[in-house]
Order: structure tokens, then C-alpha cells, then sequence
């Protein structure tokens, strides 16, 4: 089945029971499932137009069958779901779990996108959008034309299609996002995949070609429960790579890229061998495959000596931060996999000057320097710091760092992240990051427990400042000479979740803004 091709109901069932999914199918009506032409896919009622499949997706907060009738009176053809509800001239497909259902039913519609398209995966806690960037760009360098699935936005044949705050995207989103890459020219897809999408199978379906992990650490516990299970979900990409043959004419093998630096590199790896899969490592360890022999910082970025097995070079990357040596050296192995020109590689890499939100500089004339970063985890956070401190030493001056904790997210980081910050920062400032429907300044609090803990004092060298706008203009008032300032948790994001909706955002502007205020820049 091509993109844009019909779907009908019939075809669905039977690709339903080629995939174990089927529990039996309802009629309504009189028209059998082959004449009943599926338009659209939707999983929200309120979505629903006529002709299109409803797939009822039990959730957190509400239960997609409790809005069946919903959908059917905006004129569901057809409805998928987990347990039967009486519908008068509506079939229903019944299936043990809803959400492979819609993910296959997404594919199909769509055509199978991922199956001619090459699929690189990309999962981990910190880094996945700037590896990316850089993937993107090698990938262009080496003459494949490459589409984008990222937190900062979604590109099809170098244009941007979509901005969202979810990074990876439900299903038939997902799906049609890759059939337009398709469409417009591109060879691959770079799918950023996350914990969730993965565990919710979100990315179900999606032929996966290589998998690529940058580092495991706290966080999301308020989904997954145990860290157990959130290394579990993001193992599932590499376990992937056993089912993602659907066209071995693609003309490349299937490979795990692993950071070796990080303790599950191991399992991971073994999962990917025990799908089939062949495994490239990097990192600075000495067993690594790509590896980063020296890696200096200077005002300009990065120069990283890189050693590969099939060659050695210096490359310059105008990316500050220590750290993102680890994400460059990840989009040199995939190079490596694909076997891309070391030229192009080295190109592609150079030629990127920065990811929106990740150590943007803001400058507008200060004697101090401000950092704008969406940094979200204790060990994101941690790393940013250490990165920007050598900077403010150098000058005589200290680091200054303005940060939250998203709200109905993972709690047990808050006292992590405020511990890391009261280690490191000569101020710390607590603020809104995404409250939600959370209690803003109780999040506030936890996050002070841990700047308390190591000898932060509420009035002096610790802030709680709920307004995001009033804490920047607050930590930017007291910055001295030669300090930096870090505003973590944003980045590229353009809208606060407040308990009464989101209100519009703009992090690098907020930050310009106060500095105008004391008269820097125009």
C-alpha cells in the first residue's frame, strides 16, 4: 500500500491478524468491512470527521470509550476498541490493546512510510535533540536528504512542518509527519524517541534502521514508576531492531550506536545484538569504536580529536559545552555505520552553530554572560554548570543559575536538581518552569530542600521567585562582572503550563527584555 492510497476496513482487519491484534470484529450496518473506506485515524472524539476510524485509547485521564458516541455522532465510520459498546450501524474491531492498534492503523493509512525511508532512533535522557541537529547535518553533508522529529520542531525536505511541545508525537501524527518527509524528497528520518513514546507505542510500526542512546539518567518517574521501568522503555528501541525489516532493500544494515561512557551501554548493547543487530560504541573509553582522544573548549566551541576505525581528524564544533563532544562523537558513529564519506562527516558536523534553546548566548552588551539552556534534569543541569563554571572562574566571577521543576512530572529530581545547583552557584533562583496543575510554590520548595541542604540560605544566596519574568530580572539585576548566568529548563519552548492553561513564552526574549531594563542593547 503507497502513501495515499485508500484504506479500507476490511484491509485493516487483516493486518490486525497478521499482527496477533485481532479479537474479533463487530458488523453495523449493512456494508461489509471491504467497502467501508477508513479517511482518517483519530484517538481524540473531538478530531473526528466523517469517514474517519476512531480508536478508542485508554488513558490517565480520561478513557477513550467513554467518548465512543461522541465520535460516532461526528461520523466515525468505524471504531477500534477494547471492549464492546452498543453502536447501531457502526462496526467495531475489538483488540486487546488499543494503542498498537492505532499505531498500525496510523502506518497503514499513511503507507507504510518508515519502510522506505532509513529510520534513525534517537533515545536518552539528556541530549537528543542537539545529536539530532548534528545527525541531520552529517546526514545532509553525505548526500542523503534527511527529515527531522524533534522536540524543537519537525522538518520535511528542509522545511518546518510542525512545532510542538511533545517530542515524540502520538502515532498518526508521527506516521503522516513521515510520509510528508517521504513525499518531499527526504531518504531518512531522525525520530527522536522517547520513554513514552516508546512505551506507549507511539513509534509502533515505525521500521526502525539504527538506534542511538546518549546517556540514562533520573527521570520520569512519575510515568514509568521505577527506574527500572524507564530503562526498560528505552531499551525497547534497541529491542525494536529485531521487527524493523520490513525492506531489506534499504541497502544498510541495522545498528545499535552506544555511548559507552554510560554504565547500561552493556544491556543495551546486548539487546540490540540478541534483535540482530550490529553495535558501534563511543565515547572517551579507550574500548570505545569512536572515540574522543582530547576535547578542548574555547570562547569559539569545541575541538574534539576524534579517532574512528577507519580515521583519525581534529574537528572543530562551534558548540559550547564539554558535554556535547558525547553528541558529536554519537553522529559520527552513525556516519560510521552508513559508512558516509569521513569529509562529510567532519562537514556536517562543523558546519552546525547551534540548537535553539541548548547554550544559547544572549548577548546585548552586559559585562556578564547569559546563558540560555533547557537543561531539565540533575544531571543535564549538573553538566551545563560544570561545563559555563571554567568561564566565570577565569574571570573572577561565579555562576548564577535560574531554574524550576515541571509540575505532574517526576518529583524526586527537585531536591536532586536543587542540590546540584546549591553545590555550584554563588545564587540560585527558583522559579516557574511548568507547574500545571501543581501547587507552584510547594514544587518551589522541594527544589529549595536540596539547595538548603548544602548551605544555600532562603534570602541570601537562594531566591524562590514563582514569575519566570520578575526571577530572570532578578537574577540578571545581581549579576556582577564576569559572572553567568544560566537560565535552565526552557530552552526553545514558547509557552508556560499554568494550572488555567499555557501562557505564551519566550525564554531569549525574556532574557533581552531585562537586560534592557538596565540598559543593555537597544
Amino acid at each position: 500500500m503507497s502513501a495515499g492510497a485508500e484504506l479500507t476496513l476490511g484491509e485493516l482487519i487483516r493486518l490486525l491478524e497478521s499482527r496477533g491484534l485481532l479479537r474479533s470484529a463487530l458488523p453495523g450496518g449493512d456494508r461489509p468491512p471491504g467497502a467501508i473506506v477508513i479517511s482518517a485515524v483519530a484517538f481524540d472524539s473531538r478530531a473526528v470527521e466523517p469517514g474517519a476510524l476512531f480508536v478508542a485509547v485508554p488513558g490517565g485521564h480520561a478513557d477513550g470509550h467513554d467518548f465512543i458516541p461522541q465520535a460516532v455522532a461526528r461520523g466515525a465510520a468505524a471504531v477500534i476498541a477494547e471492549r464492546a459498546t452498543p453502536l447501531p450501524g457502526v462496526p467495531q474491531v475489538l483488540v486487546p490493546q488499543a494503542r498498537p492498534a492505532l499505531a498500525l492503523a496510523a502506518a497503514a493509512l499513511n503507507g507504510f512510510p518508515s519502510h522506505r525511508l532509513g529510520i534513525v532512533g534517537v533515545t536518552g535522557t539528556d541530549g537528543k535533540t542537539t545529536t539530532a541537529y548534528l545527525l541531520r547535518s552529517v546526514l545532509e553533508a553525505g548526500g542523503l536528504p534527511s527529515g527531522l522529529l524533534s522536540t524543537v520542531e519537525t522538518i520535511a525536505g528542509g522545511e518546518v512542518i510542525a512545532r510542538s511541545r511533545q517530542t515524540t508525537p502520538e502515532a498518526p501524527q508521527l506516521q503522516a509527519a513521515l510520509a510528508a518527509m517521504l513525499a518531499a524528497g527526504d531518504r531518512f528520518a531522525i525520530v527522536e524517541s522517547t520513554s513514552h513514546g516508546l512505551a506507549q507505542e507511539r513509534v509502533g510500526e515505525v521500521a526502525y534502521d539504527v538506534a542511538v542512546l546518549t546517556n540514562l539518567t533520573h527521570e520520569h518517574l512519575e510515568f514509568h514508576r521505577t527506574p527500572e521501568a524507564y530503562r526498560a522503555a528505552k531499551r525497547r528501541l534497541f529491542e525494536r531492531l529485531a521487527v524493523s525489516d520490513a525492506n531489506p532493500d534499504k541497502g544498510f544494515g541495522k545498528w545499535a550506536v552506544l555511548n559507552l561512557d554510560d554504565p547500561v551501554a552493556p544491556e543495551f548493547g546486548a539487546a540490540a545484538e540478541a534483535a540482530g543487530a550490529r553495535r558501534l560504541t563511543y565515547g572517551t573509553a579507550a574500548a570505545a569504536d569512536v572515540r574522543a582522544l582530547r576535547i578542548e573548549e574555547d570562547a569559539a566551541g569545541l575541538r574534539v580529536l576524534v579517532r574512528t576505525p577507519r580515521w583519525e581528524e581534529s574537528l572543530r564544533l562551534r558548540l559550547a559545552g564539554r558535554f556535547n563532544a558525547h553528541n558529536a562523537l554519537a553522529a559520527v558513529a552513525v556516519g560510521e555505520a552508513l559508512e558516509l564519506p569521513p569529509d562529510a562527516i567532519r562537514a556536517g558536523l562543523e558546519s552546525v552553530g547551534g540548537v535553539p534553546g541548548r547554550m544559547q548566548r544572549v548577548d546585548a552588551g552586559q559585562p556578564f554572560t547569559l546563558v540560555v539552556d533547557y537543561a531539565h534534569t540533575a544531571d543535564s543541569l549538573a553538566k551545563v554548570l560544570d561545563s559555563l563554571a571554567p568561564l566565570a572562574v577565569a574571570g573572577g566571577g561565579g555562576l548564577i543559575c535560574v531554574f524550576g521543576s515541571a509540575g505532574e512530572r517526576d518529583t524526586l529530581k527537585r531536591p536532586m536538581m536543587g542540590r546540584v545547583a546549591g553545590e555550584r552557584c554563588r545564587l540560585v533562583v527558583l522559579t516557574d518552569e511548568d507547574p500545571r496543575g501543581e501547587d507552584r510554590q510547594a514544587i518551589l520548595e522541594q527544589i529549595a530542600a536540596g539547595a538548603e541542604s548544602v548551605g544555600r540560605v532562603r534570602g541570601r544566596d537562594l531566591l524562590l521567585v514563582p514569575d519566570r519574568r520578575n526571577a530572570i530580572a532578578e537574577a540578571v539585576g545581581q549579576a556582577r562582572p564576569a559572572d553567568v548566568v544560566v537560565l535552565c529548563g526552557k530552552g526553545h519552548e514558547r509557552t508556560i503550563e499554568m494550572a488555567g492553561g499555557a501562557i505564551e513564552w519566550d525564554e531569549a526574549a525574556a532574557a533581552r527584555e531585562a537586560l534592557a531594563e538596565l540598559g543593555y542593547g537597544s
